[in-house]
């Protein structure tokens, strides 16, 4: 879809901030974050203060930190690894007539931000009036470059306003920020660390300021560079100095009423663990020569382009209030920039966004990012699979310390080890195996990029295969077990058979054993022989399913049901989430779901559920699910939109769509939920839309109530189809190659030029069964809005 299309009004295509809320500046600065996948700027104010978290960051720049266990064993990581705020180039200090522009002190008489979603920049607007009564206006842009990897760039604006006024800008390279100490109640905060780099080389060379740092732990060299255009009337004086963790290149003019001060801010990072200091050095300031070649306007006009290539098979229209359609594209744009760029390297689950989690990157990933990646971003999905496929060396080495064959892959990790002490999620969570393998597989499917599957999924198909083989074991009546796992759900631990996991690992065996077949030199370079491959397909047609006859559904996990009820009757809103209230031993012996996790199951092998099954296991495990997790919303809409529930769907899609602008999870400052915000796409294409299958896509549609109408396209390998979804039909159009053959419900269609409309299912006027009492949907927002897309006045869309 083309974003310049009639009736796309600027106010769906960027989030704006009217004012400024200094209690609320750690979630501003996550909402206005800028990324490419390989840098990070959080949405501090230009002049650096006041602030929540300073937040500069590079895909992969970490630090070790010893990892405390009360009780050491065999196999327990040792380590732990988090990311680290490198080199600041944000910070644009302004000085009017000798007073500091402070938005604390003085008059702020109007304050504007807007995070642009077609143009990929964050904008704003100041009116200051100093303490001694000079007032001045502030216009500032900053983008994170889509086209130039290692380049941000800024162009600030002053003039004054009322009488005229000496202007001084200090532009600064600022390393070594203090961060502010965590929650340590809150595992999901990261741990500060003191002091993580030591100065390696500072230089002032013309115009052009480097400082180079190295992590004191990890080894890592991280440079970075800057270098200025300026524009001003009249003479204007600059110089620059540097130290150890400063460099600041310093712009004085004195300014007439109407005349203008134009400062454009280029600046490059690059990292290597063996490159030298000098090179990194030399490679950051080429990088800024290159930039300032291409010029402000140039780097605008490539990051457009760029931008337009991805809404054209990303954009997702839908009907209902203005706010969900912002809120919308808004999660897009954030999963777009936690991966454009990333280049065989993790996404985060906060992206590089904020230091929640430590920087790791966890299943999610696989899970939920990469299989939207490989429609809407495909080379980015490939590269994040290469990212798995490199640690696979340190994924054998923990299979072999866990006793295991094949590879066991880090439940959180930055560069592959596991991070996580604590064993019934580092080590039971064999699932993220899973994750991987499915993602590999699906990615094939979609793209029928066959060099791909030969050169890196077979790789992660056949270690992940060998790992379940090696984990489960055939039980006296035939079937194969896999004991003692953590599922999806974290309130469930070492749990016999868990549903989710054994599916997988079915899907997994099954795949591995085709992608061989199809590959022969690659099963020999990995050593594959015919009764490995034997076992495989023996393991996965005996996989145990558990299953409880007596209330005809199936179980999260083998005796699952047999346990005792949670007492939600006394539990208060403000227990949650429950592992902040709760001992894990309470949880584990309940019936509580964290997250979605049979739920899951139905999403991710919908073939394995028939509708009556799959609607019966909603009905069952929807009232036990708390969803204190944020990802937990995604297979819960689409299997609502499965089963025919959709105003719950509807609901959860805005839950997903709002879990960041609204913060209703209460922790956006600590970054962005980037697996949240890829599943928007999940519940709408694979929810409403019904996708189930992708050589050819195949679709099972339910109409929209509410929102009234939802239009998407599924890009695939024979080429991109437009959907549009109304609450009685569904149109196809071809958007993108030659006619191709789709399913519709069980017909074969071909989909051309014109629209093809068919009706689709309506779904259900029963009532959903509802959630737990305090965790309905959606869930109240936990502070006002503090954004504003100007949509209609009072059509704030309910929900």
């Amino acid at each position: 879809m083309n974003p310049d299309d009639e009736g796309l009004g600027s106010d769906a295509w960027a989030v704006v901030e009217e004012g400024l809320d200094l209690d609320r500046l750690g979630w501003s600065e996550a909402v206005f974050s800028l990324a490419n996948g390989h840098i990070g700027l959080r949405g501090n104010l230009d002049e650096g203060e006041p602030l929540d978290t300073p937040g500069t960051y590079l895909n992969s720049v970490f630090e070790y930190r010893p990892l405390p266990v009360a009780e050491p064993g065999y196999g327990m990581p040792e380590s732990g690894q988090t990311i680290v705020n490198v080199t600041n180039a944000k910070v644009l200090r302004v000085l009017v007539d000798d007073e500091p522009f402070d938005v604390r002190y003085g008059t702020l008489v109007a304050h504007r931000r807007r995070l642009d979603l077609r143009r990929g920049v964050l904008e704003r607007e100041v009116e200051w009036r100093s303490p001694a009564r000079q007032g001045i206006r502030l216009r500032s842009t900053r983008l994170v470059s889509y086209s130039q990897r290692s380049i941000v760039a800024f162009r600030l604006e002053i003039e004054p306003v009322g009488a005229p006024a000496r202007i001084v800008v200090q532009s600064e390279l600022v390393s070594g920020e203090p961060q502010p100490r965590p929650d340590v109640a809150d595992p999901r905060v990261a741990v500060a660390l003191d002091s993580p780099f030591a100065d390696v080389d500072h230089s002032c060379r013309g115009d052009c300021v480097v400082l180079v740092h190295r992590t004191r732990r990890s080894g890592i060299g991280v440079a970075a560079a800057m270098s200025h255009d300026i524009s001003v009337p009249g003479q204007a004086d600059v110089s620059c100095d540097t130290s150890g963790d400063l460099g600041r290149t310093t712009v004085t003019a004195s300014l007439d009423v109407g005349e203008r001060l134009e400062i454009v801010k280029y600046a490059a990072y690059g990292w290597s663990t063996v490159r030298s200091d000098h090179a990194l050095r030399d490679q950051v300031a080429a990088a800024v020569d290159a930039a300032r070649h291409t010029g402000w306007e140039g780097l605008l006009s490539e990051q457009r382009a760029a931008l337009d290539d991805y809404w054209r098979r990303a954009d997702v229209e839908v009907g209902g209030p203005a706010d969900l359609q912002t809120a919308i594209r808004y999660c897009l744009f954030q999963t777009y920039q936690s991966a454009v760029r990333a280049e065989a390297r993790p996404i985060a689950a906060k992206g590089l966004t904020g230091s929640g989690y430590d920087g790791h990157t966890f299943w999610d990933s696989e899970g939920f990012v990469v299989p939207v990646l490989s429609h809407l971003l495909p080379d980015a999905a490939a590269d994040a699979l290469r990212w798995r496929q490199s640690t696979l060396d340190i994924a054998r080495d923990r299979a072999r310390a866990l006793r295991l064959d094949g590879a066991a892959f880090a439940w959180r990790t930055i560069r592959g080890s596991e991070c996580s002490g604590y064993w019934p999620a580092g080590t039971a969570a064999f699932h993220v195996n899973g994750a991987v393998a499915a993602a590999a597989h699906r990615h094939v499917q979609v793209t029928g990029d066959v060099d791909f599957e030969a050169t890196v999924a077979v790789d992660l198909l056949v270690a992940a295969a060998r790992l379940w083989h090696s984990l489960g074991h055939f039980e006296v009546q035939g079937g194969f077990r896999i004991d003692g796992v953590t599922g999806p759900d974290e309130y469930s631990a070492v749990a016999d058979n868990n549903l989710y996991t054994n599916l997988l690992a079915a899907a997994n065996l099954r795949a591995a054993a085709d992608a061989v077949e199809r590959h022969p030199a690659e099963a020999a370079r990995l050593s594959v022989e015919a009764d490995e491959v034997t076992g495989w397909r023996s393991a996965a047609e005996s996989m145990c399913i558990p299953y409880d006859e007596r209330l005809d559904v199936h179980q999260q996990a083998e005796g699952f049901t047999d346990h005792e009820p949670w007492p939600f009757e006394r539990t208060s809103p403000d227990e949650y989430p429950l592992f902040r209230t709760h001992p894990y031993f309470d949880l584990y012996r309940r019936q509580v779901v964290k997250q979605a996790d049979l739920v899951l199951a139905i999403h991710r092998c919908p073939d394995e559920f028939d509708d009556a099954t799959a609607r019966r296991d909603f009905d069952h495990y929807e009232p036990i699910t708390v969803r204190d997790s944020s990802i937990s919303a995604i297979p819960q809409a689409v299997v609502a939109a499965r089963v025919g529930y959709v105003e719950l769907a509807e609901a959860f899609l805005r839950e997903l769509a709002l879990i960041d602008l609204d913060e209703l999870h209460g922790n956006t400052r600590d970054g962005l939920h980037i697996a949240a915000s890829a599943g928007v796409w999940s519940a709408v294409v694979d929810g409403f839309g019904g996708l189930r299958s992708w050589d050819p896509p195949s679709f099972r549609p339910v109409g929209p109530r509410s929102l009234g109408r939802l239009a998407f396209c599924v890009p695939c390998r024979s080429g991109s189809v437009h959907v549009e979804l109304l609450p009685d039909r569904v149109g196809y159009r071809l958007l993108e190659g030659q006619p191709f053959p789709i399913r519709h419900e069980d017909e074969e269609l071909v989909v051309g030029e014109a629209t093809t409309w068919r009706p689709v299912r309506p779904g259900l006027d029963e009532p959903a069964p509802a959630q737990p009492p305090g965790r309905g949907v959606p869930f109240q927002p936990a502070h006002p809005r503090g954004w504003a897309p100007r949509g209609p006045a009072g059509d704030d869309g309910g929900g």
